[in-house]
């Protein structure tokens, strides 16, 4: 079928094969009406061919599994179907290349000029979230280098730049490095945009739950200068304050925990 498919929809001569084929399964596939539905909400000025995210999955792993010859074709591929989409969802193809379970070797500091690129021409919430996690992921192998990359770039004057410093360390949990989120968040705390407060509120939402009490004293340190959608979702997970125990019944003996 991926033959067939590449076939189809020929590519430039001597592009990487699997740009073709990815792009022959999403032109061929699609639901009209919810992609209407799709762009609309994600108020897009690309089309999207009505592909749900479990579809898109589906279709493309066969593709998405065939390997690249090197790490040349493959940061190429991931840049032709980035760069020459028609539709959204060849974006999302590109990404998933990207993040392809095959490639971890190749997501080294190596790889963060082409996910840059991605991050400031994507321009959107969906597609920067989603290059966040290689963010994310190249900042564990190089600590120290990527923390000065990322504190660069939460003073860049692309949101999306900065967006992505502020959430570049989801799931980290113990292995967080609190200076750097302290750092980036920080070059932050005035910027009015919607995006970059709401990054702020996501990334200590998701430490809260690692490190609550280094959240609470963080947002306290912060009133009235962190946005009020900031703290919010700060806090959403554990509340402004530890919560006490309840006092026992008279009477009774404390419950064993």
């Amino acid at each position: 079928m991926l033959r067939e498919v590449a076939r189809t929809y020929r590519g430039v001569v001597g592009d990487p094969q699997v740009v073709a084929q990815v792009r022959g399964l999403v032109r061929a596939a699609g639901d009209a009406e919810r992609a209407a539905a799709q762009q609309a909400y994600m108020r897009s000025s690309m089309p999207f061919r009505g592909i749900t995210s479990p579809q898109l999955r589906t279709l493309l792993r066969p593709a998405l599994a065939v390997p690249v010859g090197d790490r040349a074709e493959w940061e190429r591929a991931v840049r032709l179907l980035y760069d020459g989409a028609r539709f959204r969802e060849e974006r999302y193809a590109a990404l998933g290349l990207l993040r392809h379970r095959a490639y971890r070797g190749w997501r080294d500091p190596g790889v963060m000029p082409l996910v840059r690129h991605l991050v400031v021409t994507g321009a959107w919430w969906d597609l920067v979230d989603d290059a966040a996690h290689v963010v994310a992921e190249v900042r564990l192998r190089d600590p120290v280098g990527e923390a000065a990359r990322l504190r660069e770039w939460a003073r860049d004057p692309d949101r999306w730049l900065r967006r992505a410093a502020i959430i570049g360390q989801l799931r980290a949990k113990d292995r967080t490095d609190t200076d750097l989120l302290r750092d980036v968040v920080d070059a932050n705390l005035d910027d009015p945009d919607f995006f970059v407060r709401k990054a702020i509120g996501w990334a200590l939402r998701d430490l809260s739950t690692t490190a609550p009490d280094w959240v609470r004293a963080f947002v306290a340190e912060r009133e009235g200068r962190l946005s009020p959608l900031s703290r919010r979702e700060a806090l959403k997970r554990i509340g402004p304050s530890a919560a006490a125990p309840p006092p026992a019944a008279a009477g009774s003996s404390p419950r064993r925990r």
